[in-house]
C-alpha cells in the first residue's frame, strides 16, 4: 500500500509538470472504485486550471478555482504522467488530459482507492476532518505524542500508526522508527517517557524524510509518476528482516504479529 512517502513522492512528481495547466479532457473508464467516481466530474474539471497540489495524510488534493479533486491511491493505485497518445494499461481507470502534452492516469488494479470532488472547504471533508497531525510539521513533537498517549495501554506501534494521532506512519515506517528510537513495539504507549517520545518523533521524521528522498519503499507494486519503483527498501534495518542479524548488535531480528500487522524488532536494541 502506498504510504506517506510514496504519496509525497507522487505529489512532487505531478506538481512540477501539471500545476498551472488547464484540464482539456476527462475519460472515466471505470467509475467503480472504493466510492464511485462522480458522474459529473467532467463538468467540474473541464476548462479549469490546476492551481496547486497538496497532500493531507495519504490523500492528494488537487486545487481548482471551484473546488478540489481528492485522490487516494488505495492498496495498489498509482498516478502516471504520460503523453496523451501512450497506449492504455488494463487498469487505467481515470484519465485527465492537460492540453496536447500531458495525460494524468489513475491506475488501480484492486480499485480500492478513490477519485472524488468537493466544492466545500476540502480540509473539512469527512475523509480529512479527523486526521491527526502531519509528522513533518512543527506540531508533531514528543510532547504532542505523550499528551495523546495519556495512560493508554495499547502498544506504542499501534498508537503511532493511528491516523487520528499522526498521519502517514505506516507499518514499515513504524517498525523502522521504533528501532532507531530503541523502543520495543509492544511497550504501552502511556508508559513511555517524554524523553523517549521526543526521540521517537525525531526518528519518525528522519525515516519519512529519508524515504521521500529515495522515492518511497517498493515491496510489492508501488511505482512513482514515471512508473519507477522507490528504493528505500534497500536501507531497511528491521522490516522484513526476520532472523537476520541486527545491523547494530548482530542479534537476530524477531517478527511478531501486532494489531494484525507483521512487526519486526531487535530484542536487544529495543526496550
Amino acid at each position: 500500500m502506498p504510504e506517506l512517502p510514496e504519496v509525497e513522492t507522487t505529489r512532487r512528481g505531478i506538481a512540477q509538470h501539471l500545476e498551472g495547466r488547464t484540464v482539456t479532457a476527462i475519460d472515466v473508464r471505470e467509475s467503480r472504485l472504493r466510492w464511485a467516481v462522480p458522474s459529473d466530474l467532467a463538468t467540474h474539471l473541464l476548462g479549469q486550471p490546476l492551481q496547486h497540489i497538496q497532500r493531507r495524510g495519504k490523500y492528494l488534493l488537487f486545487a481548482y478555482p471551484t473546488g478540489h479533486l481528492i485522490i487516494h491511491l488505495g492498496m495498489s493505485g498509482s498516478l502516471r504522467i504520460v503523453s496523451p497518445d501512450t497506449p492504455l494499461k488494463k487498469h487505467d481507470h481515470v484519465l485527465i488530459q492537460f492540453g496536447q502534452t500531458f495525460s494524468l492516469r489513475y491506475h488501480d488494479p484492486r480499485r480500492f482507492g478513490c477519485v472524488l470532488w468537493t466544492s466545500e472547504p476540502v480540509l473539512q471533508h469527512p475523509l480529512l476532518a479527523s486526521l491527526g497531525v502531519e509528522p513533518l510539521e512543527n506540531e508533531f513533537t514528543g510532547k504532542y505524542l505523550q499528551q495523546k498517549a495519556g495512560k493508554k495501554q495499547l502498544a506504542v506501534k499501534t498508537f503511532i500508526m493511528n491516523s487520528h494521532v499522526v498521519v502517514g506512519v505506516g507499518n514499515i515506517y513504524a517498525s523502522e522508527s521504533l528501532f532507531l528510537a530503541g523502543i520495543h513495539p509492544t511497550r504501552a504507549a502511556g508508559e513511555i517517557t517524554l524523553t523517549r517520545y521526543e526521540q521517537l518523533a525525531s526518528t519518525i521524521r528522519e525515516v519519512l524524510t529519508a524515504s521521500i528522498a529515495m522515492g518511497g519503499t517498493t515491496l510489492r507494486d508501488f511505482v512513482n509518476t514515471q512508473g519507477e519503483p522507490g528504493y528505500f527498501s534497500q536501507t531497511l534495518r528491521v522490516y522484513d528482516r526476520a532472523t537476520q542479524a541486527c545491523v547494530t548488535c548482530n542479534t537476530p531480528i524477531e517478527r511478531i504479529i501486532l494489531g494484525q500487522r507483521a512487526t519486526y524488532y531487535c530484542p536487544h536494541c529495543q526496550t
